[in-house]
């Protein structure tokens, strides 16, 4: 009867093995075929016209590029303070076990699971309509920052909270007040995770469409004049493109837009391996 048992036990292993391997490889061939598909429609067509030249007969996406800079600035010099000390309050200023911050938590998912178009629509009542900015990039700006907040305060929480109790306990012990335990010893730990979490929001800002159809205006044949101006972004200028009749440009920014990404990334996972190591020097 055991034996019985045990070879049961033994083929379920093994099934959910081979499963969780299928899994994998299906996800991993899923993205690899998407990477190829984009590299070869778009290659061809990545040239310098295309990135840096102006537009005329040939469409081109320095607009895009210096747009897409304006919406990373204004969002993250805006999101990453308020982020960074909300999660901040919640976890060294409150009781991470009271009903209020269960609320708070709730609320802080939940934003962040909401579908961008309708954050895009909260930024054109509001700041295109209501408070009169029209389209531009600043409106666009500031809705992306509310967008990427709940992640930015998730991921900067978490990182707070993996930081042992021991190391406030024995700062105190040497006499630290609450804000210097705070700024020399809990920060310094979380640090590689919170600058990750900020450059993975900044990878969701350039990759975002929804929310910039409905704030920035999609002006793809001028260069803004400032923060006030209408713009475009790569990801807009991927829907523009591929909408009105230019897929080969589509292609090549799609693939421009995916390097950027993958970028990003790569700089996130570096800098926050330099910054264990730097934290863990210092510790």
């Amino acid at each position: 009867m055991q034996n019985a048992k045990h070879k049961r036990q033994i083929f379920k292993y093994a099934l959910y093995k081979r499963l969780s391997q299928a899994s994998l490889v299906v996800s991993l061939l899923s993205l690899l075929a998407l990477v190829i598909f984009i590299v070869i429609r778009g290659l061809p067509y990545v040239n310098f016209q295309l990135i840096f030249g102006d537009y005329g007969a040939e469409p081109t996406i320095k607009p895009a590029l210096v747009g897409t800079l304006y919406l990373v600035l204004i969002s993250v010099l805006i999101s990453a303070p308020i982020g960074i000390g909300s999660a901040i309050f919640l976890t060294e200023y409150t009781n991470t076990k009271s009903k209020i911050i269960r609320w708070v938590r709730v609320a802080t998912e939940t934003l962040a699971g909401i579908p961008s178009i309708v954050y895009g629509i909260f930024g054109y009542l509001v700041f295109v309509v209501a408070l009169g900015f029209k389209y531009s990039l600043l409106g666009g700006g500031i809705t992306l920052a509310i967008m990427i907040l709940p992640l930015i305060v998730r991921s900067t929480e978490e990182n707070l909270l993996a930081v042992p109790k021991s190391f406030r306990e024995g700062s105190f012990a040497l006499g630290a007040s609450k804000v210097r335990t705070i700024f020399t010893v809990v920060l310094p730990c979380a640090v590689s995770g919170i600058v990750t979490s900020l450059i993975l929001a900044i990878g969701r800002v350039i990759s975002e469409s929804a929310v910039l159809i409905l704030t920035i205006g999609m002006v793809v044949d001028k260069m803004p004049q400032g923060v006030s101006s209408p713009g475009t972004s790569l990801a807009l200028d991927v829907y523009y493109f591929g909408s009105f009749g230019y897929p080969e440009q589509a292609s090549a920014t799609a693939l421009v837009l995916l390097i950027l990404v993958l970028a990003i990334n790569i700089i996130a996972t570096v800098i926050g391996k330099k910054l264990n190591k730097f934290s863990g020097g210092r510790l």
